[in-house]
């Protein structure tokens, strides 16, 4: 076993790299867009074609999906699969090209889902749970022809979810004002950033893999305690796709949704897993050759 001097003199060496991961993993951030047409947009309501990665980084945070503020990120725990109520009119709007206000956010959302059957029993969500496509966003629809809010004065949203079934993006565009969905679109070739559940559940994967006991050993090196769970860790996450000639588990990871990991102790320093990636299709954890 590697002596306790000798485990804090590396996570100091890796806390020195933290800067360095810190401005890398921004750079990462920064420079990840999603193509409108194809992939859709996970990011801030309201911002078209932006986005921003998932994060985890507390109780009760790693639910929320980036850009889709006081909305819950995670397959809600007390909806019963196929069980969905019809949901009321939002109670508070915005005007033309606002941002979508929470009310609106969740309107739209319990509205995709009461409209879609299938999203509701037949879909499975980022923890393998049959029943519940995983929600990833709401963004207010882009003012393109009848779209957004054109000629008509309507406010429209645009509901992302993933549905790990069978590795679907599934985009549903509502009418607010109509209160009905007027479009809806899989696509199997399109990999938005992760949400903050997303992020959460790929390092709860990780901490379950063999793969996750250097991680382990730097928090207690760091902390003293151990670590058990995502919430007890700042967490970005970043969509991964193989480069063209990668080979083994990894090659999979663009067709399955693979989730790259910037990790630190809360307040403290970066722990380096760049070298690992988790498949939460798949719900394993590689390292990258």
């Amino acid at each position: 076993m590697e002596p306790r001097g000798e485990r804090r003199r590396t996570v100091l060496r890796r806390a020195a790299i933290g800067a360095g991961l810190a401005v890398t993993c921004t750079a990462a951030m920064l420079a990840v867009t999603v193509p409108l047409n194809a992939a859709g947009q996970d990011g801030t309501a309201g911002a078209a074609g932006t986005d921003r990665p998932g994060r985890a980084d507390g109780p009760g945070r790693a639910a929320s999906a980036d850009g889709a503020p006081g909305t819950d990120g995670a397959s809600r725990a007390d909806d019963a699969p196929g069980v969905v109520e019809e949901p009321a009119p939002p109670a508070e709007t915005g005007t033309g090209r606002d941002a979508l206000t929470p009310d609106e956010i969740e309107a739209a959302r319990d509205l995709a889902l009461a409209r879609d059957r299938g999203l509701r029993t037949a879909a499975e969500d980022v923890r393998g749970k049959d029943g519940d496509a995983q929600y990833l966003s709401t963004a207010l629809a882009r003012p393109s022809g009848d779209g957004g809010t054109g000629g008509d004065g309507h406010r429209r949203a645009e509901v992302y979810f993933y549905d790990y079934s069978d590795d679907t993006l599934v985009k549903k565009t509502v009418d607010l004002t109509d209160h009905e969905v007027v479009a809806s679109e899989r696509n199997g070739n399109a990999q938005p950033p992760p949400s903050r559940a997303e992020a959460a559940e790929a390092v709860d994967v990780l901490l379950d893999s063999p793969l996750g006991a250097g991680l382990k050993e730097d928090y207690r090196a760091a902390t003293g305690r151990t670590l058990a769970r995502a919430a007890q860790l700042d967490t970005r996450g970043l969509t991964y796709r193989a480069p063209e000639g990668v080979t083994g588990p990894a090659a999979k990871c663009g067709e399955h949704r693979c989730v790259r990991l910037f990790t630190r102790v809360a307040d403290g320093p970066w722990i380096d897993v760049r070298h690992l990636v988790v498949d939460l299709s798949a719900r394993t954890a590689l390292r990258l050759p």
